[in-house]
């Protein structure tokens, strides 16, 4: 019995120093492996705060640079914008110029016949104006200036204000305004407006305009710039001149200045003046009404004829039943 316990106890003892002897040098391993771990975690930490900063200067700037891109972004679409937009301009330009050119050689053939209608017309009422003055042999020779009675006391010029007149012949309208009132040294009263019946002086609307020297540079000053709206047509200044200012105790001349007439029918308007300017004693109208023709752009119209045409007929018309005279000008140079 003494010897098997004292077997056991041996045993004993030897496992529990195998097992502490391995504890122990598990945990010296453990303790040798953690000893850098701090310094290594520490180094580690340095390194990234360093990545961290550099990253975040890099991130500065790029975003530095996407800003002055961006700017130079929206400075390039804003010159494109622009740019796009002159094209535009430009190509709406050049079909415009295009139409115009195309328009041009167009009416090149039309613009030769109506100088030409216009040229004898002018030669026929030059005809007519000889068998008028035969018809009145009474008239003195001083009471006509190139065949135009100018015994009124009264005068107003109807004048057309449309593009075709502005730019093809202002200043010619401007030259014959002024040789007209040349013919007529002194006058009662005068009076100015377009073919639509707006005045040139508003405050003279519906009465005399008193003729001065200074006002009639002021006239001719005034005409230079002067661009009302018009529709190309003479007859609303022809009834707002005549039942304006008709007064059966004046002798008045009615001058109309134009080169196209925009209506469609011209009995309508030959009607409606004969209403409005009555005869006085002796069957003479007490307005006499002169035309100037104007040879500039003629426009075609689903009308028969052109616009051109039909004013040389209705002036043609208004001038003879109204003791007046036309002048269809062969060309627009002043």
């Amino acid at each position: 019995m003494k010897k098997r316990d004292r077997d056991i106890e041996v045993f004993s003892l030897s496992f529990l120093d195998c097992i502490c002897c391995g504890f122990g040098a598990m945990i010296l391993l453990f303790v040798l492996s953690k000893f850098s771990a701090p310094q290594q975690i520490e180094a580690s930490k340095v390194d990234f705060k360093a990545r961290i900063e550099r990253l975040e200067e890099e991130l500065h700037e790029i975003r530095g640079e996407a800003e002055i891109l961006n700017r130079e972004l929206t400075a390039k679409r804003e010159q494109l914008s622009q740019e796009k937009k002159r094209l535009a301009r430009l190509q709406g330009d050049i079909s415009a110029i295009e139409g115009r050119f195309a328009a041009a050689k167009g009416d090149a053939e039309v613009q030769n016949i109506i100088e030409g209608q216009l040229a004898r017309a002018l030669q026929e009422l030059t005809e007519e104006q000889k068998r008028l003055q035969r018809l009145q042999p009474r008239r003195r020779a001083d009471g006509q200036v190139g065949g135009i009675p100018v015994d009124s006391e009264y005068i107003i010029f109807v004048i057309d204000t449309s593009n075709s007149m502005q730019r093809g012949a202002w200043a010619l309208v401007q030259k014959k305004l002024q040789e007209t009132l040349e013919v007529y040294p002194q006058v009662k009263g005068m009076q100015i407006m377009n073919d639509d019946g707006i005045y040139m002086f508003s405050q003279y609307e519906g009465k005399w305009i008193p003729d001065t020297a200074g006002r009639r540079r002021v006239i001719l000053s005034n005409l230079s710039g002067w661009q009302p709206f018009s529709n190309s047509s003479p007859v609303e200044g022809i009834v707002e001149a005549i039942s304006g200012f008709y007064a059966a105790d004046k002798r008045i001349s009615l001058y109309v200045f134009g080169d196209e007439f925009s209506g469609t029918a011209i009995q309508p308007v030959l009607d409606e003046v004969d209403r409005l300017n009555r005869s006085a004693g002796g069957g003479e109208r007490r307005v006499r009404i002169h035309g100037v023709g104007f040879p500039t752009v003629i426009e075609r119209t689903q009308q028969p004829g052109n616009t051109g045409q039909r004013f040389a007929t209705l002036m043609r018309a208004l001038c003879y039943r109204n003791g007046g005279t036309f002048v269809g000008l062969n060309s627009t140079r002043p």
